[in-house]
């Protein structure tokens, strides 16, 4: 069965990328069972600021510590991947930035879908994420979710999503799975 990551993307103390990355995989459940969901949380592998001798395409997944390897051999079992990002001033986390560039091609010719959040939606984050994944040869879906600090959460820290995102957010989860699907044959 085809398996998506769902990377929440902060590490930081009360942040809301894991709610918003919970509600994904709840959503995505209910929309398509034709793949596997599963919340993939940065903070959990404890990566410092990339600080690698060689850079990642010339590794050859030989990393120099545990933690590296075990976020490489958690990306590389994965299809698919969706991509839950805040906006911190006009840009991705430095953590998220950090976990993408310590391995190379365990992204390459996987799907990839972008959902963020912010006080204008996200949308620099996630143009910002799109050339990075563009870069590692992933093939980045069109629809996006794009949520709003003030709209789509109570007091800008409980996430409650308007209904009106769900037609783009059932695009985007069906997207990621059918691409996930055509590119296992390239990989």
């Amino acid at each position: 069965m085809t398996k998506i990551g769902i990377i929440v993307g902060s590490t930081r103390e009360g942040r809301v990328s894991v709610p918003v990355a919970e509600w994904v995989k709840e959503f995505a459940e209910k929309q398509n069972t034709d793949a596997q969901f599963e919340v993939v949380d940065i903070k959990e592998f404890g990566l410092d600021r990339f600080n690698e001798k060689l850079p990642p395409a010339m590794a050859n997944k030989e990393y120099s510590n545990e933690k590296i390897t075990a976020w490489s051999e958690k990306i590389d079992e994965l299809d698919g991947f969706i991509f839950v990002t805040p906006e911190y001033n006009n840009n991705i986390t430095s953590s998220l930035k950090d976990h993408i560039d310590y391995i190379a091609s365990e992204w390459n010719n996987k799907a990839a879908g972008i959902v963020s959040y912010g006080s204008t939606l996200g949308m620099y984050a996630s143009l910002a994420l799109r050339n990075t994944l563009g870069n590692l040869r992933m093939a980045i879906v069109s629809p996006q979710g794009a949520f709003s600090l003030f709209t789509d959460f109570e007091e800008m820290t409980t996430f409650k999503p308007a209904e009106v995102h769900n037609a783009t957010m059932e695009a985007l989860v069906n997207d990621v799975v059918n691409w996930s699907k055509a590119l296992k044959t390239v990989r």
